[in-house]
């Protein structure tokens, strides 16, 4: 009777709030659900209540003020976080109505009726509610009670959908390991497809809106892996539109694993499937891994294909996939697209469409080619693109769509097929592979770069574009590694070459930090001209015939810091070439500035730098240590093995003071014209300082030797004597400065003296002037004086 009366008053409630329950009851009613669980244990007639209370949380809650919302949340939060906790309740009926419930948290239609004085609460309270009682994380470690319960299991993962378009409920699932559990459930019994539809659209949600490393750290086990695999192979060879789609998503999933090199893919197998179905129209090789796969020219398998290669790139970061991609044909797959583009009005893919794939391909070969290199070798890789790059710059006509990424600034023209070609070359390229190198030269490619530079450097002039600064960057670079340390192909390039390359030395300051890649540009410039002339006496004749020291000249005194270095590096070079130090003497920038004046400015910007302590006009201040940078006083005595450079022999190669030293040496310390005496006192500092650094050396040589133990008297002797010789050098060295600036002094006190002469001259001059006119005036305007005047002349 007792039961009865129970489920008589269940009944009761509700009947009640069969429109909703009020903020206030929903803790009460909560009490009540518990009580029903543990009652339905033991007597399943208290199942259907059970599942109508339930069913009365997926209704919108009613609140009595507007404050209920917030007055009532916790109870609230931890009443729908009860909701997660009522699914180990062992019954079917009531696992659906709870997910049923939650499904309903989404449903922003109002009940038809309202109890007195209530109104409804706002549309996403329930799902802030969901949020901070942490039911997603209580759903996903549901999913293990319904492992083997089909329609269960896809309740809570419609539940789980639903709650995953949240960014607070992901990180929750995450928590819980949602991404593998999931990942496990794909494998099941599903004839509606509706179970790897879900969990694959949750999945999505996760590494949308959390961690995506942290996702993918939860997907490395072989395990997911290979159920990720056989669902991929299943949907492969689906008809229906929403197999495709499928596919391709897992597709994206499967990239994103294969970033990690901790991914198991090459393991599981899946690897070979998608290098396999990327592959298999170019190469047309029966493979029974693709088996009853057939490509319809959809637009899904349009997007298919263009990720299969884009999973090629990926792969081909890892080290052990290089016998994967070899095995399975990947090379000549790619090269199959390194053609000119077919005719529009072909049967399967449209011009937009080929175009698309045949740039991503291209750019995949980017990739590939360094890794299999032996394959693009025999594939005549090289032949290849230098065949592909000759049609590029030809006249037939092609008008490019530019339609998608890889085609952006080729609209109308063959430049993305131009700029995805010589990225290619250049990864080859810039493995200084002999085979390669001489490869290319044997079929003309330094003339051929040349002309295809020229071109692109014509085309700039008309339509300024990055895609054009980027393919001229390329050549340079590619004709860099082509000639480097080889005397005949100097020759070759130095025929067409210097001219071409000149111009890219007359750069506008203003372009160079426009961030278009003029700066890039022009560091390929120099590096292609340290390259590809110096050390070819013909090619620096004509460069230096070509007033070419002069434009390298005219960027120095730019003074941008990361160019000084080199462009220092390469006139040091070049000063071997006794043309050079005439060059060097005759040129003359703004303000008629020397290159002497140009080199001392920069010696002294350096030293500021650096923190070398000078006084007001220069003059050294420490004769111990004359040019230590502040940093190396900083440094404690560390003894080094002999094998080890010290700081001072570290420090000439990372500053340019031992490049404008060498420089100076050829161009001479005495008659140098256009110098100050301030530019006097820093040249007496220049002039010695390779006594300096021998000084520092010696210096460091003794305090690692006194650190680690007392040398004899003799040798203590001698470096004392090695330390007052550089001592006593700087002390001459300021003497000199001395004299240069009390000379100086001197100069502009004779010439002050000079000048004040010529003042007081002046003054005297006008002095006498005035009074003759004064004189004048006097005997034309009184006729007594002009008497007197004319006595006085009788009587002389």
């Amino acid at each position: 009777d007792l039961e009865k009366e129970q489920l008589k008053t269940l009944e009761k409630v509700i009947k009640h709030f069969e429109n909703g329950l009020p903020l206030k009851d929903v803790a009460q009613i909560t009490e009540i659900l518990n009580l029903c669980a543990e009652k339905m244990n033991e007597q399943e007639i208290f199942t259907e209540p059970l599942c109508e209370l339930i069913k009365l949380f997926g209704l919108p809650f009613q609140k009595k003020k507007s404050s209920d919302e917030a007055n009532y949340s916790v109870e609230v939060s931890q009443s729908i976080a009860q909701l997660g906790y009522l699914m180990r309740v062992p019954s079917s009926q009531v696992k659906i109505q709870i997910c049923k419930s939650i499904v309903g948290f989404y449903n922003t239609e109002l009940p038809g009726k309202l109890l007195s004085g209530y109104q409804p609460t706002s549309p996403n309270y329930k799902i802030q509610m969901a949020e901070a009682g942490g039911l997603a994380e209580a759903l996903v470690l549901s999913l293990a009670l319904v492992e083997n319960q089909l329609t269960e299991k896809l309740w809570v993962l419609k539940a789980l959908q639903h709650l995953s378009t949240s960014g607070i409920s992901c990180g929750q699932m995450v928590k819980a390991q949602a991404a593998s559990r999931l990942c496990l459930c794909l494998n099941g019994a599903d004839p509606s497809g509706q179970l790897v539809f879900r969990s694959s659209d949750i999945l999505w949600n996760l590494l949308e809106k959390t961690s995506k490393e942290e996702v993918v750290y939860q997907l490395r086990s072989l395990e997911c892996v290979h159920a990720l695999k056989e669902v991929f192979v299943d949907l492969m060879c689906g008809f229906r539109l929403c197999d495709h789609q499928l596919r391709n998503d897992l597709l994206v999933i499967a990239t994103l694993l294969a970033e990690n090199p901790a991914v198991p893919m090459i393991e599981s197998g899946f690897a070979k499937v998608l290098i396999a179905l990327a592959t298999c129209t170019e190469v047309k090789l029966s493979n029974p891994l693709i088996k009853g796969f057939k490509l319809t020219y959809s637009y899904e398998d349009f997007e298919m294909k263009k990720l299969l290669f884009n999973i090629i790139g990926v792969l081909a970061k890892d080290p052990s996939a290089a016998q994967l991609l070899s095995e399975n044909h990947v090379m000549p797959a790619l090269l199959y697209y390194v053609k000119q583009n077919r005719k529009p009005g072909f049967p399967d893919w449209s011009a937009a469409q080929y175009e698309e794939i045949q740039l991503h391909a291209i750019a995949v070969l980017s990739s590939v080619a360094p890794v299999l290199l032996d394959k693009y070798l025999s594939c005549q890789g090289n032949t290849i693109l230098l065949v592909f790059l000759e049609w590029c710059v030809g006249q037939d006509p092609f008008f490019g769509r530019g339609n998608s990424f890889h085609g952006t600034g080729g609209r109308g023209s063959k430049l993305a097929q131009m700029r995805y070609s010589l990225r290619a070359l250049r990864s080859v390229v810039a493995l200084y592979d002999e085979a390669v190198i001489v490869n290319l030269c044997d079929q003309g490619a330094i003339n051929q770069l040349l002309d295809i530079l020229k071109y692109a450097a014509d085309k700039y002039k008309e339509k300024e574009g990055t895609i054009l600064l980027e393919i001229q960057a390329d050549i340079l670079l590619i004709l860099s590694v082509l000639c480097e340390n080889d005397v005949h192909r100097k020759e070759l390039f130095s025929c067409e070459g210097i001219g071409v390359l000149i111009p890219f030395f007359k750069v506008e300051p203003s372009t160079l930090y426009s961030g278009l890649g003029h700066h890039c540009l022009l560091l390929n410039a120099l590096d292609c001209l340290w390259s590809c002339v110096i050390g070819c006496y013909i090619a620096e004749d004509s460069f230096i015939e070509k007033l070419g020291i002069f434009h390298l000249l005219d960027l120095l005194a730019l003074k941008e810091k990361n160019l000084c270095s080199i462009i220092l590096g390469i006139l040091v070079e070049f000063s071997d070439n006794p043309k050079t130090a005439l060059h060097m003497s005759i040129w003359r920038g703004k303000r008629d500035q020397t290159a002497a004046n140009l080199l001392i400015q920069l010696w002294r910007q350096e030293e500021l730098d650096l923190g070398v302590k000078r006084d007001q006009y220069g003059r050294i201040l420490d004769t111990k240590k004359p040019i230590a940078t502040s940093f190396q006083k900083q440094q404690k005595v560390i003894p080094l093995p002999a094998s080890c450079p010290t700081f001072a022999v570290m420090e000439i190669s990372e500053s340019i003071r031992a490049k404008i030293y060498s420089l100076f040496c050829r161009l001479g310390f005495e008659n140098l014209p256009g110098l100050s005496a301030k530019d006097f006192v820093t040249l007496a500092i220049i002039q010695r300082y390779i006594d300096f650094k021998v000084g520092e050396i010696w210096s460091e040589i003794s305090a690692e030797i006194k650190e680690e133990f007392r040398p004899v008297t003799s040798d203590e002797r001698i470096l004392k004597l090695i330390l007052e010789v550089s001592d006593n050098t700087g002390k001459t060295v300021v003497a000199l400065q001395t004299e240069v600036l009390e000379r100086k002094h001197y100069q502009e006190i004779q010439e002050e003296k000079k000048t004040y002469m010529e003042i007081q001259a002046t003054h005297t001059q006008r002095e006498l002037i005035k009074k003759y006119w004064e004189n004048f005036l006097t005997r034309t305007s009184n006729y007594e004086a002009l008497k007197v005047r004319n006595l006085m002349e009788q009587k002389i």
